[in-house]
């Protein structure tokens, strides 16, 4: 498994978790936090008293300004820094300059929201996160060292106390790497939240946002079209076919030569028939169009190879993708009950709150489904996140195993 950050690093065994770097990057990153802490506060509150007292003079002025633009290298060394522990880089929230000079450039970046929301964490980080940085940090290695070097410094004591002294510093040493990797990884999931690009500030990310829209809605739109000409097509060709067969069954003697050809192909034209609505109700089901998703999950219940509980409250009708979605997300998920987890039951539970459906099915199979291993959950989680949905796995070994899935469905 790749590990791409200091909180992913935790869930490493042991002895893989103390033989990486993350450890060591994570003091790193908290020792240079508290250094950077304290010499942004020093500052800024050199800055603010400076622009305080000349606040009529043009240097004080600049004094102010100067502080207020502090949080965009803070920010840009914060998102340097970030990478010791977070391998996932953080872009940048500015916009680009639309004239030169430092006039355009000031006057721009005091619009942006960006500026102030640095300047914010800037505040947070001199107050609150340097002192949280320096306890742990100067916690863990003054302890562990003061422990190790006891022998050196310490002489109106045993050496076997000292010796003793310095095991258990080595003890320590061990463990205090996985709460300083915790708190690092802790800093750099706040530091990610304040600093992350907002998505109506990220034209590319409101771009890719639509354009993901526009494709679930186009993508919608043709399945539609597919359903409604194999149902006004194929299906009503098949039908006729099927019926002429029939009357020519009826219409041939017993014992005739084509009567055991025809009786064949009319099966035949049966059975395509029957696939065919098939196949017509998984491209969009017109159950799901002309009643909701309540009804089209319980017709799929019914068609389960085994028991399905059904829980449903909806309010009311639910967008179109939403409704599209939540019913192959219950199909999807039945489908790989019946085919891999030898459940003898199953239960689909789905209500809306704060306009987001809660869709969740469980079983009580034998649990250790595993999206990598190809059983469908790949393919689920790729079409709720096509609508901006979550997927969320539970399926330890012996079960059970619970799906839960959430789409947002406000206007």
């Amino acid at each position: 498994m790749q590990v791409r950050s200091a909180l992913e690093s935790l869930t490493l065994p042991p002895a893989k978790f103390l033989t990486s770097s993350w450890p060591w990057r994570s003091l790193l990153y908290l020792g240079s936090g508290a250094v950077l802490g304290i010499a942004t506060g020093a500052a800024l509150v050199a800055l603010m008293l400076f622009g305080v007292a000349l606040t009529l003079a043009v240097v004080g002025l600049a004094a102010l300004l100067a502080f207020a633009l502090s949080g965009i290298a803070v920010a840009r060394i914060e998102r340097w820094r970030l990478r010791l522990v977070d391998t996932v880089a953080l872009p940048d929230q500015h916009r680009p300059v639309a004239k030169p000079g430092l006039k355009a450039w000031v006057g721009t970046r005091l619009r942006e929201q960006a500026t102030w929301r640095e300047l914010g964490y800037t505040i947070v980080l001199t107050s609150i996160l340097t002192w949280l940085d320096l306890i742990v940090f100067g916690g863990a290695t003054w302890t562990v060292t003061a422990l190790l070097c006891g022998p050196v410094y310490i002489s109106d004591e045993p050496l076997y106390i000292t010796m003793a002294g310095s095991a258990a510093g080595l003890v320590l040493g061990v463990v205090a790497l996985y709460p300083v990797t915790a708190w690092a990884a802790a800093r750099a999931a706040m530091t990610r939240s304040i600093l992350a690009p907002r998505a109506e500030q990220d034209p590319q990310l409101v771009e890719l946002t639509r354009s993901r829209a526009r494709l679930v809605d186009a993508f919608e739109v043709e399945r539609r079209r597919i359903e409604r000409d194999l149902h006004d097509g194929a299906q009503q060709r098949l039908v006729a076919l099927s019926m002429q067969l029939g009357l020519a069954r009826l219409e041939l003697p017993d014992g005739s030569p084509a009567a055991d050809p025809v009786r064949r192909a009319h099966d035949l034209a049966k059975e395509a028939l029957a696939e065919l609505r098939e196949l017509i109700r998984g491209v969009h089901p017109k159950i799901l169009t002309d009643r909701g998703l309540a009804a089209a999950v319980r017709e799929v219940s019914d068609r389960a190879p085994l028991p399905v509980d059904i829980d449903i409250a909806l309010p009311a009708r639910l967008p179109g993708a939403v409704e599209v979605t939540a019913y192959f997300v219950v199909v999807e998920a039945l489908a790989n009950v019946a085919k891999h987890s030898g459940a003898s039951r199953a239960r689909v539970v789905a209500s809306v709150a704060f306009d987001r459906l809660t869709v969740q099915i469980r079983d009580d199979g034998r649990g250790g489904a595993d999206p990598a291993r190809g059983t469908g959950l790949a393919g689920l989680v790729d079409r709720v996140a096509a609508v901006g949905g979550t997927v969320a796995l539970a399926s330890p070994h012996g079960g059970p195993t619970v799906v839960h899935v959430e789409l947002p469905c406000g206007s």
